[in-house]
């Protein structure tokens, strides 16, 4: 069975329907990390590149910021999608946003929104993210004690959350929902580049709006802070700003929909674990980061090496790209006790590289853990018995992906 694996690997790496089959991919990834942790991979269709799935080695390459750089590549596409990238945008990088950056330039943008997404900002949005969770579980008990999870509560709950954050009316939602899908779905999915980039366009298209509205009209939200956002004097160009957008619009709701989804269907499948964490709410903090750690919703991003250099015991020469394998990195029993057990009190959870590492990590982690630890104390208190009540489905999509669909049964309790 090993051997047919080790035979067949390359193309495993690059393949969505890995992504889309939990088991496939740990399967995959565990004899990766054991067998070959710096894995030279040449599939067919793709330029090669370096998979690197041990959590050690992730966290020295994205922690040396100044050696492997995420410019010019970010995540897993063809090469033909990359050729059609080229001659659509004049540049193999698809957008020049947070991810795509390299310092200096990634520090003075990152600069712009930190703040917001700090801890005292994150206070003054608890009370309406509250509201929303309320709202979201009234929504649910109206339902009649069935729904599907994933496409009826966690495609819309963290979409709203930064839909506030940016400033964006509630009417916009549903084309915010579809665009995102859409990227991420297309991006290492059957839609290819050709999907990604149509929607890349009708998201530029919808913050220029934005920003003129905001420009006229200022507001405190995120938008605003875009549209009038300077560096060393002169505004910020048409470009970069379109690309902050997306990342905070796209990024910010899609991963976080992805891990409620998840969290909740691995509290279903371990009940001992959903008892716990009733019996304790105390326990909800360690058991949103064990619901990221699980579910890990971006599977990979790029770096590129500067010089030649050695990763993991491999020689890696200058130009090499590495890709950077989160859910891999997650599942690694040198960090994690018994890390395929899932366990809402792991004292290690907060390990976890599914925001990244280093400078690159994720701008809004802390605002991702805050809606799910909202989230989840409404329903746990006012919910029980929740069950399957179908088959969970997967996107198959390589850069990010989670459930598509997760039907459940519940009983609207005392709260």
């Amino acid at each position: 069975m090993d051997q047919t694996l080790s035979d067949n690997i390359d193309e495993v790496i690059v393949d969505p329907k890995t992504y889309g089959d939990e088991h496939s991919y740990h399967r995959a990834f565990s004899w990766l990390r054991e067998n070959d942790p710096v894995h030279w991979t040449a599939p067919d269709r793709y330029r090669p590149f370096w998979a690197v799935t041990r959590h050690a080695d992730i966290m020295a390459v994205e922690i040396d910021a100044k050696r492997f750089l995420n410019d010019p590549r970010q995540f897993l596409v063809t090469a033909a999608d990359e050729d059609l990238l080229f001659e659509q945008t004049g540049s193999r990088k698809f957008a020049d946003n947070l991810v795509a950056m390299d310092d200096p330039k990634h520090r003075a943008y990152r600069a712009l929104t930190s703040a917001w997404f700090g801890a005292k900002s994150l206070k003054s949005l608890e009370d309406e993210i509250a509201a929303l969770a309320r709202e979201t579980v009234d929504r649910m008990i109206d339902m009649g004690g069935a729904c599907d999870f994933a496409a009826d509560v966690t495609a819309w709950f963290p979409l709203r959350t930064i839909m506030i954050v940016l400033g964006v009316p509630r009417e916009d939602e549903p084309l915010m929902l579809q665009l995102s899908q859409k990227l991420f779905g297309a991006v290492g999915g059957v839609e290819g580049m050709a999907g990604m980039v149509d929607a890349f366009n009708a998201f530029n298209a919808y913050f220029t709006g934005i920003t003129a509205d905001r420009r006229a009209s200022p507001r405190n939200d995120v938008a605003t802070i875009l549209a009038t956002a300077t560096i060393d004097g002169a505004p910020i160009g048409e470009a970069e700003r379109n690309a902050y957008y997306l990342i905070v619009a796209a990024a910010g709701h899609d991963t976080t929909s992805s891990s409620i989804s998840g969290g909740l269907l691995a509290l279903i499948q371990n009940p001992a674990e959903m008892a716990k964490l009733r019996a304790d709410p105390s326990l909800i903090g360690k058991a949103v980061d064990e619901f990221i750690r699980w579910t890990t919703p971006v599977k990979h991003f790029f770096r590129t090496a500067v010089s030649d250099c050695e990763v993991g015991g491999q020689r890696v020469r200058a130009g090499d790209n590495l890709m950077m394998c989160y859910p891999s990195a997650n599942r690694d029993a040198a960090v994690f006790d018994r890390p395929f057990e899932f366990r809402v009190d792991r004292p290690d959870a907060r390990k976890h590289l599914a925001f990244g590492y280093g400078p690159h990590t994720c701008l809004g982690n802390a605002l991702a853990k805050l809606e799910i630890r909202i989230l989840f104390a409404e329903m746990l208190a006012r919910i029980d018995d929740f069950q399957l009540a179908g088959e969970p489905k997967w996107v198959e999509a390589s850069f990010v992906s989670g459930l598509t669909s997760l039907p459940i049964r519940y009983r609207a309790g005392r709260g």
